[in-house]
């Protein structure tokens, strides 16, 4: 009840501005300690170890905090401690966050405002984005989409339906951790490594989850899910992520079109291995189409999930 309710009250209001949300308290916790343990702790210890106590304290404090606040609530009004990791709970999911930021820019594109459009995408995504044809912003906001499925939708309510609140939390601060610390780069290449390995190893069986409820979906919806299940098969693999692939590669393959290609950061070049077949040009009909399979995917977990929990929970 507890996920199934966090999960209406995020098709519902998602994250209203006016309130403050924890992954931005989470964020902020981040930045202070990256200059503490890089400044007091890395000349002594190294920075592939102040990245691991990073990663320890963050990920830790996030699962006693969310645990200390529903329970100190709890034990003043039973009812309050539900208030409170209802709406903890559903502030780890992001599927009306997802979709809003899809359909801004479908909207531009259907009005042929490229220029704000490429400003939109800019937000949601880390390459370069200001000389983007539409055919560009379609795949990096379907490759968005279909990546943060698993980000922000299907790996909350796993942990959720695993361990509440709590444990929902703790991957947000994890998810949040790799979004922030976990880049190859001079920087970051041993300070984010441990948060890296760790949004790795916590995404694995939600990213392979992801895939089959995609082609459930895809199936449900009357697109071709077969096609789906080919490119899966050939082409997760081959994304330089372990877990990404597996659903680019299931929307792609669904939807007829072929993601991946070549990217800029700063200025260079960045090629990613292919998902999917380039069957026809790309067009803004593809980010509709990917968002509605989120949205099936999304109620699927939250379906079966309840229906796994619930026989593991009644049946003998």
């Amino acid at each position: 009840m507890l996920v199934l309710g966090a999960f209406i009250i995020d098709l519902l209001v998602g994250d209203p501005r006016w309130l403050l949300h924890p992954v931005v308290v989470i964020g902020n916790a981040i930045s202070r300690l990256e200059r503490v343990l890089r400044k007091w702790v890395a000349p002594l210890a190294g920075l592939r170890l102040s990245g691991v106590l990073l990663t320890v304290l963050v990920v830790g404090t996030a699962y006693g905090a969310t645990f200390g606040l529903v329970w100190g609530a709890g034990s003043l009004y039973r009812w309050l401690g539900w208030v409170f990791a209802l709406w903890l709970m559903s502030t780890t999911i992001a599927t009306t966050s997802l979709y809003r930021a899809a359909r801004e820019i479908f909207d531009l594109l259907q009005a042929g405002n490229l220029e704000e459009a490429r400003v939109k995408v800019g937000w949601i995504v880390g390459r370069d984005t200001q000389a983007l044809d539409e055919g560009e912003i379609v795949r990096a906001t379907v490759e968005t989409v279909a990546e943060n499925i698993v980000d922000g939708i299907v790996s909350p309510l796993f942990y959720g339906f695993l361990g509440g609140a709590p444990l929902a939390m703790a991957y947000r601060a994890t998810n949040t951790l790799d979004s922030m610390v976990g880049y190859k780069n001079d920087k970051y290449r041993e300070f984010g490594w441990a948060s890296a390995r760790l949004d790795d190893l916590a995404n694995f069986i939600p990213a392979r989850i992801t895939a089959v409820l995609l082609l459930l979906a895809a199936a449900l919806a009357g697109y071709k899910w077969r096609d789906g299940w080919s490119i899966l098969r050939r082409d997760a693999p081959k994304h330089p992520s372990p877990n990404s692939g597996y659903p680019e590669s299931a929307v792609a393959g669904v939807i007829g079109i072929r993601l991946g290609g070549l990217n800029y950061y700063g200025g260079q070049p960045s090629f990613r291995a292919y998902m999917g077949e380039n069957l026809r040009p790309l067009e803004a009909e593809d980010i509709r189409r990917a968002w509605r399979l989120m949205y099936g995917a999304a109620v699927l977990a939250v379906t079966l999930g309840s229906l796994v929990w619930a026989l593991a929970t009644f049946l003998p």
